[in-house]
């Protein structure tokens, strides 16, 4: 699985007309999946996830976790993350899981966030979706499943 973690102030997606998710302070995840992954990298991520400290304390430091500071999760779900640029100009999706794949395992994620005392609201698997953010800093983390393992 492929994270892109963006620490805001407030986000939210709207499908045509309709504000389908809000958060407010937190972070706006962009979750891509891979053929390989499954219930283990989903697991794997949402703790890694919910456990980074990326908030800061009152010394203004990053040492406060996503529960440390009562914040929320928006999870959207963006297949375009296992795009392949190298050769051309029009990206392959090729290593891009199959919805049938993919939409299972996003809903595993959230449910771990959930678990976990994270307040997580998602968007809509599919949709065309417009998302709105105020980026916190800005922080963004960009976390893969596959680098973190073969690092650890």
């Amino acid at each position: 699985m492929r994270a892109v973690v963006q620490r805001v102030s407030e986000a939210s997606v709207t499908v045509g007309d309709e504000v389908i998710s809000a958060i407010g302070r937190g972070f706006l995840i962009l979750l891509g999946v891979t053929h390989s992954d499954g219930e283990e990298e989903a697991a794997y991520l949402a703790r890694k996830i919910a456990g980074l400290r990326v908030f800061e304390d009152d010394q203004g430091k990053m040492n406060l976790s996503l529960a440390d500071v009562n914040g929320e999760a928006l999870v959207v779900s963006q297949f375009t993350l296992y795009a392949d640029t190298r050769k051309g100009r029009r990206p392959s999706f090729i290593d891009a899981a199959r919805p049938e794949h993919a939409e299972p395992l996003v809903e595993r994620f959230v449910e771990h966030l959930r678990a976990l005392g994270i307040p997580t609201k998602t968007g809509r698997f599919q949709a065309h979706m417009a998302v709105r953010l105020c980026n916190d800093g800005p922080v963004t983390l960009i976390l893969d499943t596959a680098q973190m393992r073969s690092s650890t």
